[in-house]
């Protein structure tokens, strides 16, 4: 199953019987999309780095500005010639026609670090992506965690009110019921605990994500993953985004180097121009003559030319040479963050794909547990009836059946977070390859670009800006209230201890719903 399928599938059984309106890992992957300042901020840096392709080209075409002054002259030295007062204009323009390569290769630069930009919000859509799953399954997992802690508070006030009856009718001695009192004050800050820590998920969601978190759906199951972790490297440099963006940025450091160097060449320019300059009725005064004699002179004089100039370097203070090596010393420094990115690409894949595996092993280990655990609690209630059995080794085994649950549960978020940083790592956690377009356009990385690479007006912006992210203050602070489970499998009807059912791994919820991949 491709990537793209992947968040149209059929989701799992839910952790919590959840309505049918429960918010989805789909939904929350959209909201994310859409209302994340990160991703906002990423996609307005590409719109900056789209900009420096007018600017390079900018360089190529003709320049045309313009002089418009007066000059008054006090000092009564005018003559014939310059009279004492005159109003000057022209206009004046410059056309390279040949500056040794160094626009071309800035413009080849410019639309190479482009790429690399593109690259990058891709990083920065499967980097939110990848938190935001977190997220989610932190909430799910966190929600599973207090749920089982109520539980057990509920089966250990039962115990200590069992305690105590026994207690006074001699079955059970001060000890026995001490050891229930103690359990149970470790069970309620246990509870707390967890508590707090669905607090802080919640908060994290609203973060990552822009809304509360409500009833939460179960994810899909993940795509199917490579059966190797070579496989899965082999994909990483191939469509890694990362990798995409420091190739781009070497290349764009090459074309640097050729910028730099082009300098020592000479620019050829076809220059041009036109000036006018009037002597306000000034000559004749400045002749000594009266003003009704300035229609004997032109007042008016006009000018244009246009001609060819050729700028030689011959000798530049070596500014030319330190900007060719420092250029070639940032080149340098790309391949090497090459070398570097691909390292890191390598590594995260790896580490993703172990812990995946890790994490499956580790829920097969629990789900292990929770069955023997239940069975061993089960036995212990029984024969503590019998009187084989002590109550602190009741309380002990109750602890190990919450402790398997807790685990498994934990194990089953770590491997869904795991299998879909995996494929983070390998390129496949972006938008257009999650099918997160619900109906609506997905943001085009190009059109800006398209729109503006061949701008040439100086009179053009992009108008005020107009933020879609999302603000968090001034909002009710989370609380980790969760409904009780339904029904309690550790209490009875009638709140006191039940019998344990038949053990069974699906008895216990699975929040992550995945599957190994082949060995």
């Amino acid at each position: 199953m491709k990537g793209r399928a992947w968040l149209t599938g059929v989701a799992g059984a839910a952790l919590c019987a959840a309505p049918a309106a429960a918010d989805t890992l789909k939904d929350a992957l959209v909201q994310a999309y859409g209302t994340s300042p990160v991703l906002a901020g990423a996609r307005a840096q590409l719109r900056s780095i789209d900009e420096g392709v007018p600017i390079a080209k900018a360089n190529s075409r003709v320049q045309v500005s313009g002089t418009l002054g007066v000059t008054q002259s006090t000092d009564g030295l005018t003559t014939f010639q310059n009279g004492g007062r005159v109003l000057t204009g022209g206009v004046n323009l410059s056309y390279p026609v040949f500056q040794g390569g160094r626009v071309r290769n800035a413009i080849n630069a410019a639309e190479a670090r482009v790429i690399a930009g593109r690259a990058d919000l891709r990083t920065s859509e499967g980097n939110l992506f990848t938190q935001a799953v977190s997220a989610y399954m932190n909430v799910i997992r966190d929600q599973s965690v207090v749920e089982l802690n109520a539980s057990n508070v509920r089966v250990l006030e039962t115990n200590l009110r069992a305690s105590r009856d026994r207690f006074q009718v001699g079955d059970l001695t001060r000890t026995d019921v001490a050891q229930s009192e103690a359990r149970l004050a470790i069970a309620r800050s246990q509870l707390a605990t967890a508590q707090g820590n669905l607090t802080g998920s919640r908060e994290t969601y609203r973060q990552v994500i822009g809304k509360w978190p409500e009833k939460l759906d179960q994810p899909p199951p993940l795509p199917k993953l490579p059966a190797t972790a070579d496989e899965a490297v082999q994909i990483a440099l191939s469509n890694a985004p990362s990798i995409a963006s420091v190739t781009a940025s070497t290349q764009a450091a090459g074309y640097d180097v050729r910028t730099a160097t082009a300098a020592r060449l000479p620019v050829f320019s076809v220059t041009g121009g036109t000036s006018y300059s009037d002597y306000l009725n000034t000559r004749a005064q400045s002749a000594g003559q009266s003003k009704e004699q300035n229609y004997l002179f032109d007042q008016t004089v006009g000018q244009n030319r246009i001609g060819l100039s050729m700028t030689i370097p011959l000798y530049q203070g070596g500014s030319v040479s330190a900007r060719v090596r420092q250029a070639q010393a940032l080149e340098n420094a790309a391949l090497e963050q090459g070398i570097d990115v691909e390292r890191r690409v390598i590594a995260t894949t790896r580490a993703a794909y172990a812990n995946f595996l890790a994490a499956g092993e580790a829920i097969k280990g629990n789900q292990q547990a929770v069955s023997a655990n239940r069975l061993a609690l089960e036995g212990a209630r029984a024969e503590n009836t019998a009187g084989t059995r002590t109550v602190i080794e009741v309380l002990n085994a109750e602890q190990e059946y919450l402790n398997a649950q807790v685990a498994l549960v934990t194990a089953q978020r770590d491997q869904y977070v795991a299998g879909f940083a995996l494929l983070n790592a390998m390129g496949q956690a972006q938008a257009d390859v999650l099918n997160l377009d619900g109906g609506a356009a997905l943001y085009d990385p190009v059109a800006n670009y398209t729109r503006v690479r061949n701008r040439f007006g100086d009179w053009s912006d992009n108008g005020k800006y107009h933020s879609t992210s999302v603000h968090t203050t001034g909002e009710t602070p989370q609380d980790a209230d969760v409904q009780p489970l339904t029904p309690d499998p550790l209490l009875g009807t009638d709140g006191s201890v039940a019998a344990m059912p038949a053990p069974a791994g699906a008895a216990v919820p699975n929040p992550a719903n995945v599957t190994r991949p082949p060995q």
